[in-house]
């Protein structure tokens, strides 16, 4: 799979090493993802999402099945 925040939608970005010598050498900058499973309550089954740390605050706050309507809506088969 992809390095891509299924909630979130983070990838991975580029930049510059810099070293001592301020030589800049091209790099990745990767994201925080996690693979986690949650038990969705209201349909009686686990699921499993690829999130960043960002994503998993944003459940924790918001609730998983908020979360999970918002991903259906925009077209996210889960």
């Amino acid at each position: 799979m992809a390095r891509v925040c299924q909630v979130t939608g983070k990838r991975p970005i580029t930049g510059n090493k810099v070293s001592h010598s301020n030589i800049k050498t091209k790099r990745r900058f990767l994201p925080n993802l996690q693979t986690k499973r949650f038990f969705l309550a209201e349909e009686d089954k686990w699921v499993t999402l690829k999130l960043s740390s960002d994503a998993i605050r944003t459940i924790n706050k918001n609730g998983l099945y908020s979360v999970v309507k918002e991903l259906r809506a925009s077209g996210v088969s889960i």
